[in-house]
C-alpha cells in the first residue's frame, strides 16, 4: 500500500520497521483459534501476519481510501473482513463473545478509545497496542510513582496493564514527535472489585488528582468528611498517588451507601 499521503487528522504514523513489525506479531501470537480485531490497519504493516494466521480477521479502518485498497487486497480472502467504520462509535460486541484486539492506534484518539473498549470488555481476551510511550507508562503506573493517576487507576479497575517493549520514532512515516510502547492488556476476571457506581468513583479519583500535591483530606474536602477515611482504613493524610485502586474503590463505595 505504498504511496499513501498520511492524514494528519487521522493521526496517521505507519509502521514500517520489520524488526519491530515481528516483535508485536511475536507478542500477539495470533493463532487458527483466533478471532482478531485490527483497529486502524492503516497499509498493512502487521495486517498480512495476521490474516495469515488467524482464524478470522476483522480490520476497523476509518480511511475510506485505505479501506477500498485493503477490500481489493482480500477480497478472496474470506476469513478477512473489512469494516469502515469509526472505531470509537464501532460495537465490538457484533464480532464475536471471545476476540482478541489489536492495533496502532491514533495518539490523538488513544484514551476515549480504551474507554470505549472497556465497554466490550467482557467480549475481550485480550488487547496488544502501540500507544505513545507517555501513555503506557500512565496506565502501567503503580502507586507512589509521578506517573500514576486517574488513567491508570480506571483501567486499573477492569485490565492487568503490562508494558512490552519501547519503539522509536524512526520505526514510522512519517516519525511521530514522541516515543511509542507496546502495551498487552488483559480483562481482569469478573468480581476482581466490586464496584458499586463507576461514574461516582471516575468523579472521586479526578477530584483527588485534581490536586495531587495535597493530601487527600484536603483535595477531597468537597465530597468527604474526616470520618469517611476512617470508616475505610485509608490515611487521609497521603497524597492522591499514594492511594490504590482498591482503597479508592472502598472509598466511593462507602460515599455511594452513605449517600443512600
Amino acid at each position: 500500500m505504498a504511496n499513501h499521503r498520511p492524514r494528519k487528522r487521522f493521526g496517521q504514523h505507519f509502521l514500517t520497521d520489520p524488526g519491530v513489525i515481528d516483535a508485536i506479531i511475536r507478542a500477539i501470537h495470533p493463532t487458527k483459534d483466533d478471532v482478531i480485531v485490527e483497529i486502524g490497519p492503516g497499509q498493512g504493516a502487521i495486517t498480512d501476519a495476521l490474516a495469515r494466521n488467524a482464524g478470522h480477521l476483522h480490520a476497523v479502518e476509518l480511511d475510506r481510501d485505505l479501506v477500498a485498497r485493503l477490500r481489493r487486497q482480500y477480497k478472496g480472502n474470506p476469513n478477512v473482513t473489512v469494516h469502515e467504520a469509526d472505531a470509537l462509535r464501532f460495537d465490538f460486541s457484533t464480532l464475536g463473545q471471545r476476540i482478541r484486539i489489536v492495533g496502532n492506534l491514533p495518539y490523538n484518539i488513544s484514551t476515549p478509545l480504551l474507554f470505549h473498549l472497556l465497554k466490550y470488555r467482557d467480549n475481550i481476551l485480550d488487547m496488544h497496542f502501540m500507544l505513545q510511550k507517555e501513555v503506557v507508562a500512565r496506565m502501567a503506573a503503580s502507586p507512589g510513582s509521578k506517573a500514576y493517576g486517574r488513567l491508570g487507576i480506571m483501567l486499573g479497575c477492569h485490565l492487568r496493564v503490562e508494558s512490552l517493549f519501547d519503539v522509536d520514532r524512526d520505526a514510522f512515516a512519517p516519525p511521530p514527535d514522541v516515543m511509542s510502547a507496546v502495551v498487552r492488556l488483559d480483562p481482569l476476571p469478573p468480581g476482581t472489585y466490586d464496584i458499586v457506581d463507576e461514574p461516582g468513583l471516575s468523579t472521586l479519583v479526578a477530584t483527588a488528582f485534581m490536586q495531587r500535591r495535597k493530601t487527600l483530606r484536603n483535595s477531597l474536602k468537597k465530597v468527604t468528611e474526616p470520618g469517611d477515611f476512617e470508616a475505610v482504613g485509608i490515611d487521609a493524610g497521603v497524597r492522591p498517588e499514594q492511594v490504590s485502586i482498591a482503597d479508592y474503590i472502598r472509598l466511593s463505595n462507602h460515599l455511594r451507601q452513605k449517600s443512600r
